[in-house]
């Protein structure tokens, strides 16, 4: 699964992507779509959970778990109807799982925005509408056809006409799709749509270097927004993060102490988007490794096996499962063991966050 970095030209989405991703180049041109192709990276989700189960197990080398970031080129009023670079931009976002929108939320002469003006909850309107008037036309244009296969009797496209629909009505009310919930049926019908405004939404604040905690008048009209529609909010100052991704660890650190922090606000981003993306981590632990590995929430220890190695979840026989603090007060398996708190579960298990498994297959 994968996030998409969206957000108006010059918010500072390229120098967010590359701190991220820790990739280099020369200075982005400070003018709208100097992003042209998507720009893909992975990502490191920091788990402080990982070095506290290397206390007990000391492994060869420690794996965390990894996240796929897209960097899409800015958009603008109009982009749904080809303004600026128009399908080219909506066809990037259609593929990706879940959106990570920046928002400008400071002042700076040097930095030219596209409306003249620093007013993001405007500009988080500006994109939300265009991406429901795209998903508008997506339903559009897909209506007849569903309905001619409809009336020759076709279960799955009377569905298919229903979500269409439904979604149409939600649309026309001014409500992003994340907000209906769809019968699980319908839902699976029109998936293929890559319905933008169905996918859930990560807000970064984009602060400047006075405002790290988001506290300024233009975080917190983001984050009122973010509450009134259930998303959550990261404030970042980019220019900041980007300067951090440059220096070696003990520079960083001393970085990091002397503005007020405890670690970069883009390890928060990189949680935030695993958790918008639905991901949870398991842990397996030995003296070969020490692996963070990513499911869904709500997979089934064979799923789980399964992201292993696809044969282990068509072998799956059982899964031996501890929990983090049972190892932290026992000290190792064996005692875990030896207490009766190794769990065996069967193939109905889902797994849940934090667990550390062992499979047998």
């Amino acid at each position: 699964m994968e996030a998409g970095i969206v957000g108006l030209p010059n918010v500072g989405k390229s120098t967010l992507f590359n701190a991220l991703t820790s990739t280099q180049g020369a200075q982005a041109a400070n003018y709208p779509f100097c992003t042209i192709e998507p720009n893909e990276g992975m990502v490191s989700v920091p788990d402080e959970r990982l070095e506290r189960i290397t206390h007990f197990i000391s492994p060869k080398k420690v794996i965390p778990a990894i996240l796929k970031l897209v960097d899409i080129a800015g958009i603008v009023q109009g982009a749904s109807e080809g303004q600026g670079l128009g399908n080219k931009f909506l066809s990037h976002i259609r593929q990706v799982d879940a959106i990570l929108q920046v928002v400008r939320c400071f002042e700076d002469d040097d930095v030219t925005h596209v409306s003249g003006r620093v007013d993001p909850v405007a500009d988080v309107d500006a994109i939300e509408t265009e991406l429901m008037l795209a998903d508008l036309q997506t339903l559009e244009n897909a209506l007849p056809k569903a309905e001619r296969s409809a009336k020759s009797g076709d279960k799955e496209a009377k569905l298919r006409v229903a979500a269409i629909q439904r979604c149409q009505q939600h649309l026309d009310s001014d409500q992003p799709l994340r907000k209906l919930d769809l019968p699980e049926a319908e839902a699976k019908e029109i998936a293929s749509y890559g319905l933008m405004t169905a996918k859930p939404i990560l807000y970064i604040a984009n602060v400047d270097e006075g405002d790290l905690h988001g506290e300024g008048q233009l975080a917190l009209a983001v984050k009122e927004y973010a509450k009134q529609v259930g998303a959550h909010v990261v404030p970042v100052c980019a220019k900041l993060e980007a300067e951090l991704a440059e220096l070696d660890e003990p520079d960083r650190t001393e970085m990091l102490q002397s503005v007020g922090l405890q670690e970069p606000a883009l390890a928060t981003v990189a949680r935030e988007a695993y958790r918008t993306l639905g991901l949870q981590s398991f842990f397996t632990a030995g003296e070969k490794e020490v692996r963070a590995w990513t499911v869904p929430t709500g997979a089934t220890a064979p799923q789980g096996a399964g992201v292993i190695h696809t044969d282990f979840e068509k072998g799956f026989i059982r899964c031996e499962v501890y929990t983090l603090p049972d190892l932290e007060e026992l000290g190792s398996e064996k005692e875990i063991r030896n207490a009766g708190r190794m769990r065996t579960e069967g193939k109905g298990y889902v797994l849940q966050d934090g667990d550390i498994c062992y499979f047998l297959v």
